[in-house]
């Protein structure tokens, strides 16, 4: 009766179905996976939302590519960070997600294929869409890279388009200039669409000249830069996206009147919103100060934490709002997920959630406060020692 679109199966995973038994039965969890701001006890300013109850977000004013007012705050966002962008450029989406399901609609027959990289987060299951997902395998030597001949190797005949994530998630890790310039090199070659998820742009443990701030600065090939408020402003319950398309004119061109035939068929993200993204917008400092000095001074806790003496180590991330550690695979990642959560409380997501490609890796969200962190790290710690 149902499409092969959604899984055959619902039933959940052990360590979800742990975790609702735990949380049944009224235990305390220490939870090391909470990404979401709004739960992690960040402090946001009083009347933040203010803009959303003002008189003109009463009126409906369908705009399939958003508002001009909020596509012109997004251009003045990407300004700040040293890109030009014009706002006509600028495509607004409900989220991000939103953005990745418009893109794979204009890009996509059903049956085609997208490579997004290992590891990388689950969202990129986009079956939903009739898009076959395909790895590409990030180098490692200390520090991670996208790298093009990888990036070749795993083409198909069927690949539409090629997803960088910068800072991605959970790897932390960073486009850099000179792997950008190859990846452009190699779409506009083979006639590929690159798609960069750069919601953790802000997030950055330092500054790196090497790093390429965005795609959305033109280049040889038709590329989308996304971004969205649930990350840059900490607000995920405001549901905005946005897409910039950059590359040669005429490409760029029909790339955007085409995407405005798709969102013209929802026209999903709300007015409120799109009136109150300027202010928002011209707020990012204060917004994102909380959220950076937090997950700044968790990764700070486990480089102090960790000894030479440690049986995990820390694959140092470059930005984002997590942390990798790699713990001895005595054991597999699941079992060792379990054992924390059954027998210490404390919630740690495996790696293989992520599609690491060996073992053991756990990922840490470096948002939860500090006291709840400092004591679920001391915990995995332990746990590591006696493996």
């Amino acid at each position: 009766m149902f499409s092969g679109r959604t899984p055959r199966s619902l039933d959940p995973n052990r360590l979800t179905a742990a975790l609702e038994t735990r949380r049944r039965a009224g235990a305390a969890i220490l939870d090391l996976t909470e990404s979401n701001p709004t739960r992690a006890g960040i402090a946001y300013p009083a009347g933040l939302l203010a803009p959303l109850a003002e008189a003109p977000c009463l009126v409906y004013e369908p705009s399939p590519r958003g508002l001009p007012s909020a596509r012109e705050a997004v251009a003045a966002d990407y300004a700040r960070r040293g890109i030009r962008v014009e706002a006509d450029r600028v495509l607004l989406t409900a989220s991000t997600s939103e953005a990745y399901a418009f893109l794979f609609k204009l890009l996509c027959e059903p049956g085609d294929g997208v490579l997004v990289p290992r590891p990388g987060y689950p969202l990129f299951d986009l079956r939903l869409e009739s898009v076959e997902i395909a790895p590409y395998a990030l180098g490692y030597d200390g520090e991670w890279h996208v790298i093009a001949s990888a990036v070749e190797a795993a083409l198909t005949p069927r690949t539409r388009a090629v997803v960088v994530v910068s800072p991605n998630n959970p790897t932390g890790s960073c486009l850099k200039r000179d792997e950008a310039e190859a990846l452009q090199a190699l779409c506009a070659r083979k006639g590929l669409c690159l798609v960069a998820d750069e919601v953790f742009a802000d997030y950055v443990f330092g500054p790196d000249p090497r790093r390429l701030p965005s795609v959305a600065a033109d280049g040889p090939a038709l590329a989308f830069a996304l971004g969205g408020l649930s990350k840059s402003c900490g607000l995920p319950q405001l549901k905005l996206g946005w897409v910039a398309v950059s590359g040669p004119p005429a490409l760029r061109d029909e790339a955007m009147a085409r995407l405005e035939l798709v969102a013209d068929t929802f026209l999903s993200v709300g007015t409120p919103v799109q009136r109150a993204a300027p202010s928002l917008l011209a707020r990012l400092p204060e917004l994102q100060a909380p959220i950076a000095a937090r997950v700044k001074s968790n990764l700070a806790r486990i480089e102090e934490t960790l000894g030479p003496a440690s049986k995990a180590t820390l694959l140092r991330p470059e930005g984002g709002w997590y942390a990798v550690l790699r713990v001895p695979a005595t054991i597999p990642e699941e079992e060792l997920a379990l054992r924390l959560l059954e027998s210490r409380g404390v919630l740690v997501h495996p790696g293989y959630f992520f599609d690491f490609p060996g073992e053991a890796f756990l990922v840490l969200s470096l948002l939860p406060p500090g006291d709840v962190f400092r004591a679920g790290l001391a915990a995995v710690l332990e746990e590591a020692s006696v493996l």
